[in-house]
């Protein structure tokens, strides 16, 4: 089956003190979406957004709002989200694990170049968020950072993407870590629905990523770091 390659360019590269000015070079450069990193200090080791700046965001533009939550009981705020003008929202597999898989998971210690991982997770709860995701109108997205082996097939049903990490979630301009790629190819066998990749995405690994299934290519310091931005885009589609 063709699909259509989606890019999402990520604020978290972009200038905030222009930031209307960086979304109209979204907007010009032909790019599909705009993908917004919600982190909390808690669930990864950096502080970056909130409800505030993606209701911003949404007043400067009518783009999909790819709005991915990288932060600990996401469930205490997905109306916030939802109302603050997102489209797509995803939440962490990480930020609902079982709870025989709990004490490992709090144990871990949070720092730049490592994420938490979990091998399984709390369906019941899962899918509970998800649907109250969809319940806002919006699309739910389940996602998984790099070390967690695919653990999500129970919830695939109820999700409208995947979204899969390929850095260690938390801060921009890391390199890809191509680990990533056999899990994304299992998933597109059991999978039909959108499969997203975020993290150290440019023009000498997209094939590769597109070529293991997925159609959303999430890319920040790439596209921002790019003279000719358009050109950007068209590279990463192929």
């Amino acid at each position: 089956m063709d699909r259509k390659i989606l890019v999402a360019p990520s604020l978290l590269s972009a200038d905030f003190s222009i930031l209307r000015d960086e979304i109209k070079k979204v907007e010009d450069s032909g790019a599909d979406m705009i993908h917004l990193d919600v982190m909390d200090g808690h669930f990864v080791p950096n502080i970056t957004i909130g409800p505030l700046i993606v209701a911003a965001t949404r007043k400067c533009t009518d783009m999909i709002l790819d709005v991915h939550l990288m932060i600990e009981e996401p469930h205490k705020f997905i109306r916030d989200f939802a109302e603050a003008g997102s489209d797509i929202i995803t939440i962490h597999a990480e930020a609902y694990t079982s709870a025989q898989a709990h004490k490992r998971t709090s144990a871990q210690v949070l720092k730049k170049g490592a994420s938490k991982t979990t091998e399984e997770i709390d369906e019941k709860r899962v899918i509970e968020v998800l649907k109250e995701i969809k319940s806002y109108g919006k699309k739910a997205g389940i996602s998984l950072n790099p070390d967690s082996p695919l653990c999500i097939e129970g919830v695939l049903k109820d999700a409208d993407m995947v979204l899969f990490m390929s850095v260690h979630p938390g801060f921009g301009g890391q390199g890809f870590i191509e680990t990533v790629l056999p899990k994304i190819k299992a998933l597109r066998k059991i999978y039909s629905g959108d499969i997203e990749v975020d993290g150290g995405i440019d023009d000498k690994n997209a094939k590769s990523v597109v070529d293991a299934g997925a159609n959303i290519l999430v890319a920040g310091s790439y596209f921002f770091g790019a003279e000719d931005k358009k050109e950007a885009v068209k590279k990463l589609r192929g």
